[in-house]
Formats: C-alpha cells, sequence, structure tokens
C-alpha cells in the first residue's frame, strides 16, 4: 500500500514567551490530499502555531518541515516562495485599494521585476503586468468574486474581505494554505460560501491546514483533526473519534455539543 505523502510536519515544537510555555512539545503532520484542523480553547497555542509553521514568530524548540525537508530557520518569503500561503484572523488587506489591486500585490513575488529591471526592459514587465492581471481575473472568477474587482476593500461585506483575502493568498500559487479562523465574524449564509469555497480550492490540489472554532465547519471539512489544551496535545484523529473523546468534551466542545450532534445525527441524546 502506498504511503501517504506528508506535506507539513511538526516535530517536538515549543514556544516560550518569558517563561510562559505556549506551545509544548507539539508534533502533528499535515498528510496530502487531506484538510487538517487545528482546535481547542482561546488561549491553547493555535494562532501561536500557525506563527511559528510561517516563521512570523519562530518557535524556541523543535523542527517545521515542509515536504520532508526543515524550514524552521527560513524567513517568512522563503517559505511564502516553497508554496506555504495563509489567511488571517483579522483581515490584513490594503482597505484603500480595490480587490484587484490587492490581488496584483499578492502575486508580486512571482514577478521578476524591481525597479531597476523595470526601466531597463519596459516590454517584459508590462509581458508581466498583463499576465499577473490575468491570473488575478482567473482567480476572481473561481472564487466568484469578478464582479467585486473594481470595489474598493473597505466598501465590501466582510465576507466578500475574507474571499479576497484568500484570492489574494491563492496569487501566491500556495501548496498548503494555513487558514487562521476563516468563519470567525461570518454569518450562515457567508460562512456556506466561504466553505464551499475552501472544499472548491482543496479540490484544485491545494491542501488546507485550519484553525476554527465553528465546529460546524470543522466537522464539515476536515478529515483530521488536532486537539490542543493549554499548549498541549491532548487528542488527533478524524471527526468522530474526536466527537467522542471524553478528554476534548470535557476540555473544549462540553457535553451538550455532543448531544446535540447525536440529535442532528438521527440518533439518541
Amino acid at each position: 500500500m502506498e504511503q501517504t505523502q506528508v506535506v507539513l510536519e511538526v516535530q517536538n515544537l515549543v514556544k516560550r514567551f518569558d517563561g510562559l510555555v505556549a506551545v509544548d512539545n507539539l508534533n502533528f503532520k499535515v498528510k496530502k490530499g487531506r484538510i487538517h484542523a487545528l482546535i481547542g480553547p482561546n488561549g491553547a497555542g493555535k494562532t501561536t502555531t500557525v506563527n511559528m509553521i510561517t516563521g512570523d514568530n519562530p518557535q524556541t524548540e523543535g523542527e517545521v518541515l515542509f515536504y520532508g525537508k526543515s524550514i524552521s530557520k527560513m524567513p517568512i518569503y522563503e517559505r511564502a516562495s516553497l508554496g506555504i500561503g495563509r489567511t488571517f484572523q483579522n483581515i490584513k488587506l490594503f482597505s484603500t485599494m480595490t480587490v484587484m489591486e490587492n490581488l496584483l500585490i499578492g502575486g508580486q513575488g512571482k514577478t521578476t521585476q524591481n525597479l531597476l529591471k523595470y526601466l531597463a526592459n519596459f516590454k517584459l514587465a508590462q509581458r508581466e503586468e498583463r499576465q499577473l492581471r490575468e491570473k488575478a481575473e482567473e482567480i476572481l472568477n473561481f472564487i466568484g468574486m469578478y464582479k467585486y474587482k473594481d470595489e474598493q476593500v473597505s466598501n465590501l461585506a466582510y465576507g466578500r474581505q475574507k474571499m479576497t483575502e484568500l484570492g489574494r493568498t491563492l496569487m501566491g500559487d500556495p501548496k498548503l494554505i494555513l487558514l487562521d479562523e476563516p468563519a470567525a465574524g461570518l454569518n450562515p449564509s457567508e460562512r456556506k460560501e466561504f466553505i464551499d469555497i475552501i472544499q472548491k480550492v482543496f479540490e484544485n490540489n491545494v491542501d488546507m491546514f485550519l484553525i476554527e472554532h465553528n465546529m460546524d465547519v470543522v466537522m464539515n471539512l476536515s478529515h483530521d483533526i488536532t486537539v490542543l489544551n493549554f499548549g498541549c496535545k491532548i487528542a488527533e484523529g478524524d471527526p468522530k473519534s474526536i466527537l467522542e473523546n471524553e478528554e476534548v468534551i470535557s476540555a473544549y466542545l462540553g457535553e451538550g455539543y455532543r448531544k446535540q450532534m447525536k440529535k442532528e445525527a438521527g440518533q439518541d441524546a
């Protein structure tokens, strides 16, 4: 039987802040063709973990591997160039720019141009800019945002802003996208639309690692789930096993959630 390729692996990951251990000896693997979720209570160390993976906040101890290669000492831009993209819990867009302009900025890392090259070879610069714009239009079509391309970001509904951020991330041709609270702040219809788009992106050979508090999103999207509490991994498995894990119920989900899920599944509470 062919072994599933490991996209991302964290080994014995530790993060300390002035003596406080935010993440303690964390290990997990994100496998190819799987959506992996990281869940847990507020303050469990989830965003800190993502920041260590991307290089925004380097680990104190341990290793981060991407397709088997250690990236632990790489700067953020090098990790991004390998194919690691991310979205943020608090949207980080250029709010006074248009949707299209935000996507074009997201694709700049894939061009060869700087100011000197631009001045030396104007035709090449024009061609790359045209190709970048065509790519942005394709992505906007793909995520259903094309009609908003000339809208200023600050004028968009929150859900559309989240979609714009996803589009900008896709401009970097990511192999893996880290989604930090993708459904936070969305109403039910926006949440469903965003889940559908994430699924669509995943089906186009982009792997996903997400932090999410909305358990309907986690259970509908994820194949594998890692659960953190106080910086430590307390459980890992498929959605069904996590839902039935007594430690997870006690630390995070609560008994009411299990009863609700069983009721929705048509089982006796």
